[in-house]
């Protein structure tokens, strides 16, 4: 009978006890009083502008919860110094240049803050490091923004309607070129004109390609003149034949020009002194009757009788080498 009070109160000490336990699991889970328990390792990031951060918000590096806010205060003239409660466990993926700036748990939820970035080959953060912050727009530097836009929007809009009315009105380029139809006549003649030289270049290019066509063409005499290396050291050295020839011509008339200058000259003899031009005129006209009578005579030596025999020998010579 006695053992029955002691057994009963055994197990309401026990559920006690346990209810205890459970009530002071909640509280830590709650809470989150268990992190307190867990290593940490301290990092400062300063803020030109916290953006209603508060001591106890969480730190995030790649969607996981590394730690809290420890605390802030002020720093020199218009920062703020946030001190920062990492988790040691992550300290080997958190390196000393990645970067943290502010954000927000969910569209309207709580301040966070977000480490990210980091060179793997960096040194990884140590206790007591500054880790660089990137500003971020705030909702008063988007509301700013938006309304800069907006400013720029009603005075694109103005400017709009300002064209639309220009055109309305067939003013400026654009708008005469809508309603002025001589405009439209002088680009369409225009048109025309660029069309036909296209046709004209088209037909200029055919012609190119008939003449390249020729040069390429073996047989061809501009295929010979332009390939054909025999055909060009010839044109080549008549070319300087023509060139010596007009050189000495050049150097004749030089002298008849000298030589009408200087009547004592032989040249200038000749030209100046009649009785002397008589004179060589009358020993042409002599050498030329003088060849005519040997010519004659020639004819009847042939004819005689002494050198018919001669002469016979030598002209079958001659038509027996021509038949050879």
């Amino acid at each position: 009978m006695n053992d029955s009070p002691n057994k009963r109160t055994v197990m309401v000490g026990l559920f006690v006890f346990i209810g205890l336990a459970i009530l002071i699991t909640g509280i830590l889970m709650i809470g989150n009083l268990h992190e307190t328990f867990k290593r940490k390792m301290q990092v400062i990031a300063l803020f030109d502008d916290v953006g209603g951060l508060q001591a106890g918000n969480n730190v995030w590096f790649s969607g996981v919860k590394i730690g809290t806010v420890k605390s802030l205060r002020f720093y020199k003239e218009s920062q703020v110094e946030v001190i920062i409660s990492i988790e040691v466990k992550a300290q080997e993926y958190i390196r000393k240049n990645a970067k943290i700036k502010t954000g927000t748990d969910g569209l309207i939820g709580n301040k966070i803050l977000i480490i990210y970035g980091g060179s793997s080959r960096t040194p990884q953060v140590q206790d007591g490091d500054t880790l660089l912050v990137e500003k971020t727009f705030s909702q008063e530097d988007m509301v700013n923004t938006f309304q800069e836009s907006n400013k720029n929007l009603q005075a694109i809009t103005q400017d709009l309607k300002k064209m639309s009315k220009s055109l309305a009105g067939g003013e400026g380029t654009i708008g005469k070129l809508i309603y002025d139809n001589h405009v439209y006549d002088n680009i369409d003649a225009t048109t025309a004109s660029l069309r036909q030289a296209s046709a004209n270049a088209a037909r200029m290019t055919h012609s190119l390609d008939v003449f390249t066509d020729g040069l390429n063409a073996k047989g061809s005499l501009p295929h010979e003149l332009v390939t054909d290396t025999i055909i060009f050291h010839s044109l080549k050295g008549s070319a300087l034949q023509l060139r010596q020839l007009v050189d000495t011509a050049s150097l004749a008339i030089s002298s008849l020009r000298a030589g009408e200058k200087n009547p004592s000259s032989a040249v200038g003899v000749l030209l100046h002194d009649p009785e002397s031009g008589a004179r060589i005129k009358a020993v042409l006209k002599n050498l030329e009757s003088s060849t005519k009578k040997l010519d004659e005579d020639l004819e009847a030596a042939q004819h005689s009788f002494l050198l018919r025999g001669f002469f016979k020998k030598k002209e079958k010579q001659k038509r027996d080498s021509l038949r050879h």
